[in-house]
């Protein structure tokens, strides 16, 4: 193994030095993996805004039916009237928050952005197995995203199916009224998809073949695990969702019957495609926040992480076990109870990997030196968040109990808490963490932290209310609750909800006024400012292109904090010690 990626590491040296590209090659169509992360970053950040907004609609609906929404006066019919929804835009609107925020928020920063951009740093490569298919998997995936916002502007709206597109609803136009616009919600997925196994195609190679001598698998920070099995789920997962997707645009367009009962389709062959790539799809979005959050912990309580194989070997096991529990989205669909029963135990056994690794991280804070940085605060918010979100999901879990609670905000509060905050949260703590070695300066700290105790506080206030209004029966997708006369006394909630809401969105402008603000006159960032182990804090901050002066050698594991071979308290893994000192590797 230390010979072949001796080798990998000679044949990387040869493009360590290179001609200087023009501004085309090096802001645009660049093959750095350091610019592709960042470009991936702001497509990201882009759409959230764009995600958000749509939210913020949604709620004023729930909150003030088919009221004015302010500043949206201007939108035509039939979209709004006057300023206040109608319930077909009102379905688009909640297809496409949904849609956005899971497929060109989440993946594209967490996968994309941080998979592209840490991946060769920590484990000592130059770039990407593949540069050229890098730059090709982002540049699909902006086509992805301009097919699926035209959407907006065709006639008869976008989607509005749901973001689980079920059939036939989706699969006959005249059920819904929308035309082209779901046509091209299925065609922009297709083309993402295809962005995604670029991708993962590149992620597998690079972390099998390209590792720094001494870099055993055993010796990856937990970050690049997670992104590793990420890149493998996203590999399996994804061709099923493109092949069920191809079938529905077949049945819309082509007049074929895989999803339609008057053909002899089957409708319920649509939730099992969909659900087999939907499930793994949560672990894609919440493993790489796993890894994210395990490297904080470690590095601001500076302490090893606790239970390093563990760690790995549970995220194995979710991503197995993610191939196994997508029933469990279907109990009201007429199953077989003996068939319930297995998806009922399947969903419950995993909880255990996940519960293994929450009692880790709290392991890893027992008796640390905690330093509470902003990157650590949102670290520790996701641990918190996730544990509510996985609570919540056992009750789903037990069948008698999900035919009550299903498809009410129940649903729709547990999902926020896993997403929003596992995800965002594990996302946010990301960006503080590595933005001083992906822009080389420093996030200013006391904004950081306003944007951190506002946005947790208003999230809470946000989602956790959710979860009355789904045990007293409110459904999920209503366009006016008002509507129920069984509802009415659950509206005050609605509108407390949405306040909250209003207040998370207002959260986030310290955050956007730190990150760009930080971009152009933060403080300029060290080499290590946090004190970390990992082979990233060894390049310069930015990495110039090729990343390191000399490719490093690794001497021990990632998470050697507080060590007694050292005085200081960080051992990085590229440091040799004296023959009579020889560290052991975790």
């Amino acid at each position: 193994m230390a010979e072949s990626s001796t080798a990998a590491a000679t044949g990387q040296a040869v493009h360590a030095h290179h001609e200087e590209l023009g501004f085309w090659r090096t802001y645009v169509f660049s093959t750095d993996h350091k610019m592709i992360g960042r470009q991936f970053l702001f497509l990201g950040l882009f759409m959230m805004v764009l995600g958000g907004l749509l939210a913020l609609m949604l709620r004023w609906q729930l909150a003030w039916p088919e009221t004015q929404i302010p500043g949206l006066g201007w939108v035509p019919e039939p979209f709004m009237y006057d300023g206040a929804m109608g319930p077909e835009f009102y379905n688009a609107v909640f297809t496409m928050h949904a849609t956005i925020m899971i497929f060109f928020v989440v993946m594209p920063i967490l996968v994309g952005c941080f998979g592209n951009f840490l991946i060769p740093l920590m484990i000592g490569a130059r770039d990407m197995a593949f540069p050229v298919l890098n730059m090709l998997s982002f540049w699909v995936g902006v086509v992805a995203g301009v097919v699926m916002l035209a959407g907006f502007f065709v006639p008869g709206g976008h989607a509005a199916g749901g973001w689980t597109a079920y059939a036939p609803l989706t699969a006959v136009p005249q059920y819904t009224g929308v035309h082209s616009g779901q046509n091209l919600w299925i065609i922009s997925l297709m083309i993402l998809g295809i962005s995604s196994l670029m991708g993962s195609i590149n992620y597998i190679t690079t972390i099998i073949n390209m590792r720094a001598p001494g870099m055993t698998f055993f010796r990856l920070p937990l970050v690049i695990w997670s992104l590793f099995i990420v890149a493998i789920l996203l590999l399996l997962a994804l061709p099923v969702l493109t092949s069920a997707l191809a079938m529905l645009l077949f049945d819309r367009t082509l007049g074929t019957s895989f999803f339609l009962p008057a053909g002899g389709g089957e409708p319920l062959r649509w939730q099992h495609l969909f659900w087999f790539f939907g499930h793994p799809e949560v672990y894609i979005l919440i493993l790489p926040a796993m890894g994210v959050t395990s490297d904080i912990l470690a590095v601001f309580a500076r302490k090893p992480i606790f239970g390093y194989r563990a760690m790995a070997f549970s995220m194995i096991a979710l991503a197995f076990l993610s191939w196994v529990v997508w029933g469990h989205h279907m109990f009201q669909s007429g199953m077989n109870p003996a068939l319930g029963t297995g998806f009922m135990i399947s969903t419950m056994v995993i909880a255990v990997p996940s519960a293994i690794k929450t009692f880790n991280w709290l392991g890893t804070l027992w008796g640390g030196n905690i330093h509470f940085k902003t990157a650590m605060l949102h670290a520790l918010a996701f641990v918190s968040m996730f544990v509510i979100g996985g609570l919540s999901g056992i009750f789903m879990a037990s069948t008698p109990v999900d035919i009550f609670i299903h498809d009410t905000y129940f649903i729709v509060a547990h999902i926020h808490y896993v997403v929003f905050g596992g995800s965002v949260f594990g996302l946010f703590a990301a960006i503080y963490y590595w933005f001083p070695k992906m822009f080389g300066r420093m996030m200013n700290e006391p904004l950081g932290k306003i944007h951190f105790f506002a946005t947790f506080i208003a999230y809470n206030c946000t989602f956790f209310p959710m979860h009355i209004l789904g045990v007293g029966g409110m459904m999920r997708r209503i366009y006016n609750p008002m509507q129920y006369e069984f509802l009415q006394p659950l509206q005050p909630i609605n509108v407390f909800i949405t306040w909250g809401a209003i207040g998370l969105g207002l959260a986030q402008i310290p955050f956007v006024i730190n990150f760009f603000w930080s971009l152009f006159a933060g403080k300029k960032a060290e080499r290590n400012p946090w004190k970390a182990n990992t082979l990233e804090w060894v390049a310069a901050s930015p990495p110039p292109h090729g990343n390191f002066d000399a490719i490093p050698v690794v001497h021990r594991g990632p998470y050697e904090y507080s060590s007694p071979e050292v005085t200081e308290d960080y051992l990085p893994q590229d440091r040799q010690l004296g023959p009579q000192r020889v560290a052991t590797a975790h």
